[in-house]
């Protein structure tokens, strides 16, 4: 058995604390993926719950505003400094955080299509691009071979799941080619995520627990069910009982792993926006499997789940605040 990789989980580039932009992590995109999703459940719910629109359309607004800033400060870091980006890209595990950035522009295109259906429909396309393009990046990086075992963690999932957003997103989207791009985004996520996902067990099962700080990233292993659950219920234009076995699975996972990462003990980072995407798809998934079933349990079970992750959202929102204003999200 390997002893524990001296690499950090994240990139540390300046060992000093000083407050400065080239430390705003690239993960803290995945607020807008938790925003988006969360925006994209209410709307689920304002039309099988009666919820008031309102909420899913000043989520979604909030989520757009985040993207802006986050994004922002990204480009100043790059402008700044472009080697602590790079050497973010390149890190084993960090770079994969990259993801975020390409899920995020996904999903804001659904939260714009009921407003602008070609604004949507760009924006779309250019994720797409984006996301075909990393996960050709980190699949030719996993192939060099001499990868460290150690560093097989929850976040190598997220550009398989970047992949599978493209369906999740592009279910309607009515160009000709969509179809095809959807059916091609499903397999090689599909695919990915399940390889990906032994690995990462494999990993957690006979290797050193994930560092503290990272014990969040566990809840990424609900992702590719929740997910793949909403892109194959997309592919297919329903949903059957296969697609129930991809629920139910990731329901399972969301039990197993949420007592792990709710725990007083793990300290607040940005690396906590890490729950929000898989709990919001866990929430899209849970309504949609709700309508279709039309049971009692089922709707009570898919409103606690929103409501959990309304409040994750929240405390996250707020926290994040709070430390950006006091410059720790910067050191």
């Amino acid at each position: 058995m390997q002893g524990p990789s001296t690499t950090p989980p994240f990139p540390v580039f300046y060992p000093s604390s000083e407050v400065s932009i080239r430390h705003l992590p690239v993960n803290l995109f995945a607020s807008v993926m938790g925003l988006s999703g969360l925006a994209l459940a209410w709307r689920l719910a304002r039309d099988s719950l009666g919820a008031p629109a309102l909420v899913g359309e000043a989520i979604g607004a909030f989520a757009w505003g985040v993207f802006v800033l986050v994004s922002l400060g990204y480009l100043a870091k790059l402008a700044k400094h472009p080697q602590a980006v790079h050497a973010e890209f390149h890190h084993p595990v960090a770079g994969n955080f990259f993801g975020t950035i390409v899920i995020s522009i996904l999903l804001l295109s659904a939260v714009a299509e009921p407003y602008s259906a070609p604004a949507a429909r760009a924006v779309w396309t250019v994720g797409v691009l984006a996301t075909f393009a990393l996960s050709f990046v980190v699949v030719s990086r996993l192939l060099k071979g001499q990868v460290d075992a150690s560093h097989a963690v929850p976040a190598w999932l997220i550009p398989g799941v970047a992949t599978l957003d493209i369906a999740v997103t592009g279910g309607h989207m009515p160009m000709a080619w969509a179809a095809e791009v959807n059916l091609l985004a499903g397999a090689v996520g599909a695919v990915l995520a399940l390889v990906l996902f032994a690995m990462i067990v494999s990993r957690l099962v006979h290797q050193d627990p994930l560092a503290p700080g990272m014990t969040p990233s566990l809840m990424i292993l609900v992702a590719p069910f929740a997910v793949g659950f909403l892109a194959y219920s997309n592919i297919v234009g329903g949903i059957d009982r296969f697609g129930a076995l991809l629920f139910y699975f990731a329901l399972f996972m969301f039990a197993v792993v949420a007592p792990k990462v709710f725990r007083p003990s793990v300290k607040f980072s940005a690396a906590w926006w890490a729950i929000g995407f898989p709990m919001a798809a866990l929430v899209n998934a849970a309504l949609k499997y709700a309508a279709f079933r039309a049971s009692g349990p089922l709707w009570a079970l898919a409103t606690v789940l929103l409501g959990a992750l309304s409040l994750a959202m929240v405390v996250l929102t707020v926290r994040t605040v709070r430390i950006a204003l006091n410059g720790k999200l910067f050191t």
